[in-house]
Formats: C-alpha cells, sequence, structure tokens
C-alpha cells in the first residue's frame, strides 16, 4: 500500500473520509434529540445546545486553523484534528450527563475545525489544475452527501442501536484515517518558518463568536437587548479585524487581502455562504414538516429525504469533471437554477395530505441541483489562489460556509416562529366555528404559543364541551396545526429560494475557466509527459 503514498486519488479518500465524519456530525445530530432528552433527562435547551455547541466552535476556529495550516502544514493539523475529533466521538457516546455532552461536542468541532481546512489545501498540492474540477466533484458529493445523509442514517442508527451510536461510529472512519494519512498523505511544509498573528486569531474569534452565538441563539432568547448587543459588538469587532489586518498586510496576515483581489474567490466565497443558507433554509422546515405534520417517524422522514444525497453523490463527480472541461461557472450556474426548481416544486406540493412519495421527485432534482454546486464552488474559488495562501484561503471559505448555515437556520428558525404563530391563530378562528359558542375563544387562545395545545389544554377544553363536540376537538386541533404549519412552510421556503436566486445572479459575475484544448496543451508539454501534481 506504500506505493500509493502520494497518489492524488488515495489523498482524496483519505481526505474525503475526514471530511465526511465532520459534515456528518453536523446534521445527524438533530434526528437524535428525543431520544437524547429522553435517555439523559436533559431539557429541550441543552438538547439543542448539544447541536449548537459543535457548530458553534467549529464556526469560530476555522480561520485560525485554516493559517496554521499554512504554518505548520497542513498533514500535521488534519492528523491532529481527526485525532482530538475520534476522542470527542468516544467522550460523546459515553457521556451520562446533557453538561459532559455539550462540554465533548465543544472539543468535537475544534477537532473539525482542524481537519476541515486542510482538505482542500492538499487536494489543491496533489492534484494538477487541469483534474482539480474532477478531483472537486468527489470533494462536493462527500459535502453533499454528509449534510443530507444526516437524517436518514441518525434515523436509522437511533431506531436500532441508540442515539450513542452516531458517536461510537465516527471511531473506525477516525482510526482508518489517521492509519491512511500516515501511508498515503504527503506532508506538505512551509519553505521557511511563518509568524502567527496571535492578536488576529483572538480578535477574529471573538467577532465571530459573538456573531455565531448571538445568530444562532436569538431565536431561543427572543432577540432580546442582550442577543442585539452581542451581534452588535461581533460586527464592530469585524471592523476593528480589518482595520488591524489592513495594516499587517506586509507582516503575514491571518486573512491576506490578496485573496479578495481574485474576483472569483470574493464571488465564490459569497456564494457559498448563501448555498449553505439555502441548504439549512430547507432542510430544517422539511424535518420538522415531515414528522409533525405527516406523522413520520424519524427513519421514516429520512428515508424520504434520501433521494437527494443519493442523486448527489452520483452527479458532483461528473459535475467535477464538466467544470474542468466546459468552466465551473457554467455547472454551477446549471445546479443554483435546478436547486432553485426543486425548493419551488417543494413548496408546490407540500399539504397535509401528501405521502412519502410525493417528494421523490422533488427530492431527486434538489440533489441533482447540490451535485453541480459544491465541486465547481470550490474549484473556480481556489483556482488562482497562491500555494502559500491556500490554508487562509480555505480557512475563509468554510468560515462563510459555517457563517451561512448558521445564518440560515436562525433567521428560517426565526419566520418559522413568528409565523406559525400567526398562522395557528388565523387557522383556529377559522376552524372555532364548528364548536360551541362558549368555547370558541378558549379554542383560539390555546394556540396562542405558537404550537399546537398538549394533551392536557386538550382536555380541559373538552371537558366543558357536549360529548360529540369532545370527540371532534382533536381532530380540529390536528388540522389547525398542520394547516397552519404547512402554510408557514412556504413563507419561510421563500428565503431559501431568494438566497438562492441571489447566489445565481453573483455567478453571472464570475469568470470562467474551460479546459484548454488537446492541441493547445501538446505545444505547452512534450510529448509522452504528463504534469506532475505539485507536492
Amino acid at each position: 500500500m506504500r506505493n500509493l503514498r502520494g497518489n492524488p486519488w488515495a489523498v482524496l479518500v483519505t481526505l474525503g473520509l475526514g471530511f465526511f465524519m465532520t459534515l456528518l456530525d453536523l446534521t445527524i445530530v438533530n434526528i437524535a434529540i428525543p431520544d437524547m432528552m429522553d435517555r439523559l433527562g436533559s431539557s429541550l435547551d441543552e438538547a439543542l445546545w448539544v447541536v449548537s455547541a459543535y457548530a458553534l466552535v467549529l464556526a469560530v476556529t476555522l480561520i485560525t486553523f485554516g493559517r496554521l495550516g499554512d504554518l505548520r502544514g497542513p498533514r500535521t493539523l488534519f492528523v491532529a484534528g481527526v485525532s482530538l475529533f475520534t476522542l470527542a466521538s468516544i467522550a460523546c457516546g459515553l457521556a451520562g450527563t446533557p453538561g459532559l455532552l455539550i462540554a465533548t461536542r465543544a472539543v468535537q468541532g475544534l477537532g473539525a475545525a482542524m481537519m476541515v481546512p486542510q482538505t482542500m489545501v492538499l487536494i489543491m498540492a496533489v492534484f494538477p489544475a487541469d483534474r482539480r474540477g474532477t478531483a472537486m466533484g468527489v470533494w462536493g458529493s462527500v459535502a453533499g452527501v454528509a449534510t443530507l445523509s444526516g437524517p436518514t442514517l441518525g434515523g436509522l442508527i437511533v431506531s436500532t442501536i441508540g442515539w450513542r451510536w452516531i458517536f461510537f461510529i465516527n471511531v473506525p472512519i477516525g482510526i482508518a484515517v489517521i492509519a491512511l494519512t500516515f501511508l498515503w498523505v504527503p506532508d506538505i511544509r512551509p519553505a521557511r518558518a511563518h509568524k502567527f498573528d496571535v492578536l488576529g486569531v483572538l480578535i477574529v474569534t471573538a467577532a465571530l463568536f459573538c456573531l455565531s452565538f448571538g445568530l444562532q441563539e436569538g431565536e431561543r432568547y427572543d432577540w432580546n437587548a442582550g442577543i442585539v448587543a452581542l451581534i452588535t459588538a461581533g460586527v464592530a469587532l469585524i471592523g476593528v479585524f480589518v482595520l488591524y489586518q489592513r495594516r499587517k498586510q506586509d507582516d503575514e496576515p491571518l486573512v491576506p487581502f490578496a485573496l479578495f483581489r481574485d474576483r472569483n474567490f470574493t464571488v465564490m466565497t459569497t456564494i457559498v455562504a448563501l448555498i449553505s443558507m439555502a441548504l439549512l433554509g430547507l432542510v430544517l422546515p422539511m424535518n420538522i414538516y415531515l414528522q409533525s405534520v405527516l406523522g413520520m417517524s424519524a427513519l421514516q422522514a429520512g428515508l424520504t429525504l434520501a433521494a437527494s444525497p443519493v442523486v448527489s453523490m452520483c452527479t458532483a463527480p461528473f459535475a467535477g469533471r464538466m467544470s474542468d472541461r466546459i468552466g465551473g461557472k457554467n455547472v454551477l450556474l446549471f445546479g443554483l437554477v435546478v436547486y432553485g426548481c426543486g425548493i419551488a416544486l417543494v413548496m408546490m406540493l407540500a399539504a397535509t395530505d401528501s405521502h412519502w412519495y410525493t417528494f421523490t421527485a422533488p427530492m431527486a432534482v434538489l440533489g441533482l441541483g447540490t451535485g453541480c454546486l459544491l465541486a465547481p464552488m470550490a474549484t473556480e474559488a481556489m483556482r488562482n489562489v497562491p500555494r502559500q495562501l491556500a490554508g487562509a484561503a480555505s480557512g475563509v471559505n468554510n468560515t462563510f460556509r459555517q457563517v451561512g448555515s448558521v445564518l440560515g437556520a436562525s433567521v428560517v428558525g426565526a419566520v418559522l416562529q413568528s409565523s406559525l404563530a400567526s398562522n395557528l391563530h388565523s387557522e383556529a378562528a377559522a376552524r372555532a366555528g364548528e364548536l360551541p359558542a362558549g368555547s370558541r375563544a378558549g379554542f383560539v387562545d390555546a394556540f396562542s404559543h405558537g404550537e399546537a395545545p398538549d394533551a392536557a389544554a386538550l382536555k380541559e377544553l373538552a371537558s366543558d364541551l357536549p360529548g360529540q363536540a369532545a370527540g371532534t376537538l382533536g381532530k380540529l386541533a390536528g388540522d389547525v396545526y398542520d394547516h397552519g404549519f404547512v402554510t408557514t412552510m412556504g413563507s419561510s421556503l421563500v428565503l431559501p429560494l431568494c438566497a438562492i436566486a441571489l447566489a445565481a445572479l453573483l455567478c453571472t459575475t464570475a469568470h470562467n475557466h474551460m479546459k484548454k484544448k488537446a492541441a493547445v496543451a501538446e505545444v505547452a508539454a512534450p510529448a509522452g509527459t504528463e504534469p506532475e501534481p505539485s507536492r
């Protein structure tokens, strides 16, 4: 197996396995929240922090570890990240209290942040420019499948062997990745010693923490003065960071401004944030809709969504190859249009009496779109980045991805909460006429908190009703919630649709790079030779 050392495809397999673990753990935990709450005796707030702690630490530290990869070597950071992530996964699976699980999830996020930026850097290092699109296609398929298959895989694991195994499953994968990294991945080192901008790290970490925490937790705290102050402080610290980095541009800055002189890097990094917003903005309401409105189990909901990751996985490698041939801009624009059509199909077909097969075609369309997004974005963003700045570029790009995810989930969550309260009130008022006059006001008030009344509240309402009306109360309450949520979901999906439309508009401003014709390549290189990957 040693003869595979430095082989680009062997390196890609190794990096893909590590990358898969980090993105899978962003979404797989969501489906296990009810089981966690029951087994650990946690509150909903504690259970949500199990999700938030990982995403928060990952978003906050990506830039730092991207730059550290430039300074200390990407393989070194990658192995350290995989090791920390694997050990933290064991600790997560063994956690006996909600507080311990939250803490170990934060450590998991730290390990993921060490890994993720290095994957793009090492792919750039081992693949020649004319094959990077294909490589990024495979890398993109891993990203899409990991993000979208979390609910499916999580539902299967939770339903069969329990929530702890969503963490234990990482252990054999992590051990395999560490072994394969030492066997196959070349140890790329900087040509000279570099400085590390400690003050820049402190400022950007504080800024990203304030922004990410504020956006992530804003809905939970009703966007109170403290949350507003935190977001304002984050924006102010970003301004301070930009001014400080401006002074550091000639002295090895944490974020080299030269990256943003390349139009494609700037455009694609903005697009990756918008697409991340759209992905999370779709998955969140869909999961609730499938389980709460259509009454599916976690496993059934995951399987209903499965067409998307399957089609994405099959499409992405071809999309990467096409990016090399006709240009990443064209493939990306096609993917954005297709993904937007998929969202529109979901909006049109979602109803209170839909079946699982109703969404097979929309999910397949979404998967086709997703498969055409991630590879060309990564390829075009990193195409012109100098080798010595690859880690910084990857860190910035992935930070925008994570902040976009946080923003998408928080904004759509806030819209769901506020819009659902209004729609439930309207539905309850419209249907209250089926009840005796004296019970109508109480029925409408039962939906005033933006959620369906629980069994105890319904029992209390039914106690004042005649027998026939009491018997239909439960069905009536279910109809109010189901119709109210479907209306709300339609409104909330406008946001990811707008994000995709804006991304498509931005995409038209990017430069398109196409593969040179064979004749031109032959003039540039002697016959019988192939370009060597940079090592």
